[in-house]
């Protein structure tokens, strides 16, 4: 039976099966030191054979016995420096090839390119081990404090339509129809809504979540986020379940919190006061010494103009707009029409984002309408929307957190790409696979597909 390096403090004059990686070697004359790791740990081996082939990121399997340490040779910086394992047999259960980095280093120093294409040993160093184990821990807290507050798990489809929603589609051509194309979700934003019209109340996913955008430190085609969607709500509502459930989960995790609760800006005074809605609340004392400062942005404005000087929306065209501000806003008014918008700062990053809905079939077609979508065009994209909404849609609102950015704040890392699993690079090449790549021809046929020469 295998026995994991964690438990072998207990087993004092034990015999044990170790299996994990060399971590490192050290020879002294006729005695050899191998420190070996596995996922609970690193444990100091003590062989008195010479094991010439025996090199760091071995795979190896170890039988010995448990010997404590003598006093003078405790090591504080292990949790098994207590003891050390008296090697009998030493098997290779695979050798390892010379490596193309390091692995005793954090990391940051090696070229990104080179340590996404070798991501599988990259991931094997303690930085990145601690940081996607912790994301697990996170995402599982997450669910356990969502499930106690009633909420259902529910996934929607990642092969969905092509709807105009702010970033590019990801398309995906279709087989049986020809000329016509799936898009990857950019959020399951209109799923989950349609999930309270089917009266679900209370739905969460842990969402992969695909868009073309530019890529930056905290940006990614991949991103996954923590969906929630509510029946019966007010803003205040969600963001008092958001704010305790984020409190909860890192003051568990041993983080300290600046302010409770979160301060809340609306969008003018974090303008007039920051210059932007996302902002760092903290001294530079408090950065140095890993304190997290939250807060909350409301009263955004529903539309702004574009670059052409169109209206777009700031946030979410699904989004409800007050009350009093209806009636007039059917009327032809757009300046000064305010959103039921929140989100959520985090240490100067957007950590999430949500709003209550528009629930009113008319204001959402009239939404459309001001983003110059035809009435043909709105029926098109958004009829399924505007149907269901005929059907007693409740009053409801959500917000999605980035997991991503919640870890890289978590963790105190400067990109999301060090709290995934394998990212893309920065010019959008996945780690390893090595793509986008070509495809064969008869892909294409199958697909009704033929590509242009490049000019």
């Amino acid at each position: 039976m295998r026995t994991l390096i964690a438990s072998t403090p207990e087993k004092i004059g034990e015999k044990v099966v170790l299996q994990g990686w060399i971590n490192a070697r050290r020879d002294h004359g006729k005695i050899m030191f191998l420190d070996v790791r596995d996922r609970s740990g690193v444990v100091q081996v003590v062989s008195m054979k010479t094991l010439g082939d025996v090199k760091p990121e071995d795979c190896v399997e170890i039988e010995g016995i448990v010997k404590k340490r003598p006093e003078s040779m405790i090591n504080p910086k292990l949790t098994t420096g207590t003891i050390e394992i008296e090697a009998q047999t030493v098997t290779i259960l695979s050798h390892a090839t010379e490596l193309p980095f390091p692995l005793d280093t954090d990391g940051r120093d090696i070229n990104e390119e080179i340590r996404l294409k070798y991501r599988y040993l990259d991931l094997r160093r303690e930085r990145l081990q601690k940081n996607i184990r912790m994301r697990s821990k996170v995402v599982n807290m997450m669910r356990e404090y969502l499930f106690k507050n009633d909420f259902v798990e529910i996934e929607t489809p990642l092969l969905t339509k092509s709807t105009p929603e702010g970033s590019r589609d990801f398309l995906v051509p279709s087989r049986l129809q020809q000329g016509e194309f799936y898009a990857l979700p950019q959020s399951p934003q209109q799923y989950k809504q349609l999930l309270m019209v089917a009266g679900f109340e209370r739905y969460f996913q842990i969402a992969r979540c695909m868009r073309d955008e530019d890529l930056r430190a905290d940006r990614g085609f991949e991103h996954t986020q923590l969906d929630i969607e509510m029946s019966f709500v007010k803003r205040e509502d969600v963001m008092g379940l958001i704010e305790r459930m984020v409190t909860e989960i890192v003051e568990k995790l041993g983080g300290i919190i600046q302010k409770k609760p979160f301060p809340i800006y609306t969008y003018d005074q974090a303008m007039k006061q920051f210059g932007a809605d996302k902002f760092d609340l903290r001294t530079e004392e408090e950065k140095k010494s890993g304190i997290n400062a939250f807060a909350w942005v409301i009263d955004f404005p529903f539309f702004e103009k574009d670059k052409e000087g169109k209206w777009t929306y700031t946030h979410n065209p699904f989004s409800g707009m007050p009350e009093e501000q209806k009636e007039a806003f059917m009327k032809g008014q757009i300046e000064g029409i305010a959103t039921l918008q929140y989100d959520l700062v985090w240490n100067g990053y957007e950590a999430g984002g949500g709003s209550i809905r528009s629930n009113d079939p008319a204001v959402l077609a009239k939404v459309f309408e001001v983003l110059g979508h035809s009435k043909e065009a709105i029926q098109e994209k958004f009829g399924h929307m505007l149907t269901a909404f005929q059907y007693g849609a409740p009053p409801h609102g959500g917000i999605a957190l980035g997991i991503d950015r919640f870890l890289m704040g978590l963790m105190g890392e400067t990109s999301i790409k060090e709290v995934q699993a394998f990212p893309q690079t920065s010019s959008g090449q996945t780690s390893v696979m090595d793509a986008p790549g070509k495809v064969a021809d008869e892909q294409l046929k199958e697909l009704g597909l033929s590509l242009k020469k490049k000019k």
